[in-house]
């Protein structure tokens, strides 16, 4: 059986967004296939997998959909599907921008200019050029593009909190990019917004210039939103980068920590995952709900158990 795991995205207009969400979940059931998709007044956001018969029709009624028509789907063969069950959620928005205005920017009207991987690798080691990689921390601390421009930031939401320490590039052509180009949409808009005028991002992200560019210059792995958390994109130059949060050694594995309400996302190497049983540290081996850990750290979630509440009669 071959599998295929894909991820997309599609900044459109969608009316009724919370009733389209419940109706897609059930269309997505009825192929049979697992993911996470968001789904907001600003288009879609998503990430399934199944059979690779499933993928295609979905990405035939997907685009048969005029909102959607444009919509560029990573493709991914896998030996498994990539998640356990399939969500369907109605958000305020695809990828949480951190504005209390989210009007002033429209990925629709105004947003980066579109490189595709062959121009972006051909404009990597430029100068005038500022890589900026607009991920989250772990994000990056798994791998990067090389001499790239990381943030300290816990979550996209954090982004436009950075704004001003960026404009020290004002000068320069920012070349955007992250792991679909989903989050570029909104960053390279905001910085528009801001007064920065030469800004690019990588279309389609890194997925898509591992496939197309072979991941020239891409150091390390690059962290995915499913169970595989960490896939290799770079076939021409490979490195390493990241390094075991416990004992420092070189590792390229990324895993969730075993206790549930910690849940960080770190490097450790097999070594300290089997003393630390998966844990980030000592304190969380303890945990009276701590996970059992099989080697993966992926762990499908587990609702918060319900306090009773007593009432005084």
């Amino acid at each position: 059986m071959i599998y295929n795991t894909l991820l997309y995205y599609c900044y459109s207009p969608i009316a009724d967004a919370e009733q389209f969400a419940a109706d897609h979940l059930t269309f997505c059931k009825s192929l049979g296939l697992v993911g996470r998709i968001i789904v907001a007044k600003e288009g879609l956001n998503g990430t399934v997998s199944g059979t690779k018969e499933a993928c295609e029709a979905y990405m035939s009624a997907v685009k048969a959909d005029e909102r959607f028509a444009k919509t560029d789907f990573k493709i991914d063969e896998v030996p498994e599907p990539s998640f356990i069950k399939m969500h369907c959620r109605y958000k305020a928005e695809i990828v949480h921008s951190g504005l209390r205005d989210t009007s002033i920017i429209n990925p629709n009207e105004k947003t980066g200019k579109y490189l595709e991987p062959k121009e972006f690798s051909e404009m990597i080691d430029r100068d005038d050029v500022v890589i900026l990689d607009v991920r989250s921390n772990y994000e990056h601390n798994l791998g990067k593009f090389k001499n790239a421009i990381t943030l300290d930031i816990e979550n996209f939401r954090d982004f436009p909190d950075q704004i001003e320490a960026l404009a020290q590039y004002k000068d320069k052509k920012v070349m955007t990019y992250c792991t679909g180009g989903i989050k570029c949409e909104k960053a390279s808009a905001l910085l528009l917004h801001h007064g920065f005028n030469d800004v690019y991002q990588l279309h389609g992200g890194i997925i898509k210039y591992g496939k197309e560019a072979g991941g020239k210059d891409f150091e390390g792995k690059c962290y995915v939103f499913d169970n595989r958390i960490a896939v290799d994109v770079n076939s021409v130059n490979p490195t390493v980068v990241s390094i075991c949060l416990n004992c420092g050694t070189t590792t390229p594995k990324m895993i969730n920590c075993a206790n549930p309400e910690c849940n960080e996302h770190f490097t450790q190497c097999d070594s300290c995952g089997e003393q630390l049983q998966g844990c980030c540290s000592e304190a969380c081996t303890t945990h009276p709900r701590k996970r059992p850990y099989d080697g993966t750290g992926y762990y499908v979630k587990v609702p918060q158990p319900i306090k009773s509440v007593v009432q005084n009669s």
